[in-house]
């Protein structure tokens, strides 16, 4: 064993044990068969990819998202390629179009069996899902982390994103200011692209604890899918049902433009507080028209990008795996100007 690979296994060993929670994370496959796992739970780096280190092969570093076809993966995608070429790796965006956790696993599965990945961040579109292909990749000596949703009860190595359910808890705060006293007895109706993603029950659980003790009604969360026109009609549909409306939220960036197009559309936009995520070039435009009071930008750019150098650091160096968080930032109309469009 080389100096930098025992530097490697103790760190991930001790970052491990720190930061995770170890469980049966359920059958593992073939990819455990070309595995180098250590048998003691502490993680050792594959043979073949200690062989590409010491051959000094560029790194392959694979980001996972868990739909690659909405808006926001255009600028992770895009700090992904300036670490790449800062770094000198082989960097990709990979992910099943609409959010199939089955398909996401099967992709990795297929990375981990042909060993054709020396690094992998990942995005679940299913936490739970996506606990036994992380195991898999653990115990098969590939350094794996998450980015931009966080699966703690997971293999994962570390974290690199929002802290989900702050954000989540900070936008119902801010609704809360916004609405100054006005929402006693009324209704908040909550909109996200997939209310059955781990990201989406994080923010969620943050937005109930922000609006603890408050008189607001909450609807939802309603799923309102990936397909911007689907996505329309259901919160057009959902909100012809309601009374009471003073407040709307979206957990994501799609939900947020397309419950925006609503309030827009419905002439309501003096009567509703709106608060969303990310900074899309739609999203802005919302804002700068007074449809939407706020919305909470996470660093696309810089996720892309720290998810690369956190894996490339550790492979090429040996530096431990901490989480990174890419914060959250309040943009409204007083601020627009100076934020940059995530898009």
């Amino acid at each position: 064993m080389s100096p930098r690979t025992l530097l490697r296994s103790l760190v991930a060993a001790t970052a491990a044990a720190a930061a995770l929670t170890l469980t049966a994370c359920g059958a593992v496959t073939a990819g455990d068969a070309a595995g180098s796992g250590s048998g003691d739970g502490s993680f050792k780096l594959a043979s073949y990819i200690q062989q590409r280190i010491d051959d000094d092969k560029p790194m392959r570093i694979k980001l996972s998202y868990h739909d690659p076809s909405l808006a926001f993966a255009t600028p992770i995608g895009s700090g992904m390629k300036r670490a790449g070429k800062e770094l000198g790796a082989e960097v990709s965006l990979i992910g099943p179009t609409g959010g199939d956790a089955a398909k996401q696993v099967s992709e990795l599965q297929t990375l981990i069996q042909q060993k054709a990945v020396d690094g992998l961040a990942v995005s679940s579109a299913s936490s739970d899902a996506l606990k036994p292909v992380i195991s898999q990749a653990y115990k098969a000596g590939i350094p794996i982390i998450s980015f931009n949703t966080d699966n703690p009860d997971s293999q994962q190595m570390g974290f690199v994103g929002q802290d989900l359910k702050a954000s989540g808890k900070a936008e119902a705060e801010q609704m809360l200011k916004d609405l100054k006293g006005t929402g006693k007895g009324k209704s908040v109706v909550v909109f996200s692209v997939d209310t059955g993603a781990g990201w989406s029950h994080d923010r969620f659980n943050g937005f109930k604890e922000g609006l603890a003790g408050s008189d607001l009604k909450v609807v939802g969360p309603v799923n309102v899918g990936n397909e911007p026109n689907a996505a329309y009609n259901t919160v057009e549909s959902t909100m012809s049902g309601q009374s009471g409306v003073v407040a709307v939220a979206g957990l994501d960036c799609c939900s947020t433009t397309a419950a925006a197009k609503w309030v827009a559309q419905s002439g309501r936009a003096d009567a509703i507080t709106m608060g969303g995520f990310d900074l899309l070039t739609q999203t802005a435009e919302y804002i700068d028209r007074g449809v939407l009071d706020f919305t909470i930008s996470q660093n696309p750019s810089e996720q892309g990008y720290q998810a690369v150098k956190v894996l490339y650091d550790f492979l090429t160096k040996g530096t431990e795996i901490t989480g990174v968080d890419t914060g959250a930032q309040f943009i409204t109309r007083k601020n627009l100007d100076a934020a940059t469009v995530e898009d």
